[in-house]
């Protein structure tokens, strides 16, 4: 694993799940895209749905909730405009006719040694990601959060800002990869979550098209 979760991981990473570590692995030299295909159980808090209608066009959150809902995502390493090392991952949730994306692109400050999440279409939304393992599964939650325009950053305070947790573990028994996110507020309670199952192959990528670069020119990145 030569990616950007190594370098948030330090020497951890060794007591990742192999499968865990190698969909983590990716990094700008590897010339590989990983697909992901399954269902996920999607819920949502109501009273915020106002709130998640005005995101789903920026490829951020969204209103729509279900059981088995079909679920692709697409992962490839690469390096920003800024030449740091970076991860996209492409989410797509499958509504009958309807298809929502949650675009993020994680990206390694190596100046202050953290990882940075811009959510959505260019990345109007910044969390810091705090990486951990829990029994070969990777875990991470949400730290400092911003609201970017351009190259300015706001700071959310607490109470706007977005409790995240995401694990990601490798089940041997059905060989398939499971995933288990929420996003809460300390104000308005559960704002979305989604859990399910999906299997993963690899591609050889000859280079990483726009589409799959949700965020571009990011020359300056958050206070630290």
């Amino acid at each position: 694993m030569t990616g950007v979760y190594e370098r948030a991981l330090g020497d951890g990473v060794d007591d990742l799940h192999p499968k865990v570590r190698e969909r983590y692995a990716l990094d700008a030299d590897d010339d590989v895209l990983c697909v992901g295909r399954g269902e996920m159980d999607i819920s949502r808090g109501t009273h915020v749905l106002p709130a998640l209608y005005a995101m789903a066009p920026r490829n951020l959150l969204f209103p729509e909730g279900g059981h088995d809902v079909p679920f692709t995502v697409k992962t490839v390493g690469l390096r920003d405009d800024a030449g740091r090392e970076a991860l996209a991952t492409i989410r797509e949730f499958s509504f009958g006719r309807r298809r929502r994306r949650f675009d993020s692109l994680t990206v390694w400050d190596d100046e202050n040694e953290r990882l940075l999440d811009f959510l959505g279409t260019d990345g109007p939304l910044v969390s810091e990601l705090l990486p951990s393992v829990d029994a070969g599964a990777l875990v991470v939650g949400s730290g400092r959060q911003w609201v970017r325009r351009g190259e300015r950053y706001a700071r959310l305070p607490g109470p706007l800002a977005a409790n995240v947790e995401v694990r990601d573990r490798y089940d041997d028994a059905d060989e398939r990869y499971h995933v288990d996110a929420v996003v809460e507020n300390v104000l308005a309670g559960h704002v979305l979550s989604y859990r399910g199952a999906f299997g993963q192959e690899r591609r050889t990528l000859d280079a990483v098209p726009d589409d799959l670069r949700p965020t571009r020119g990011l020359d300056v990145l958050p206070p630290r």
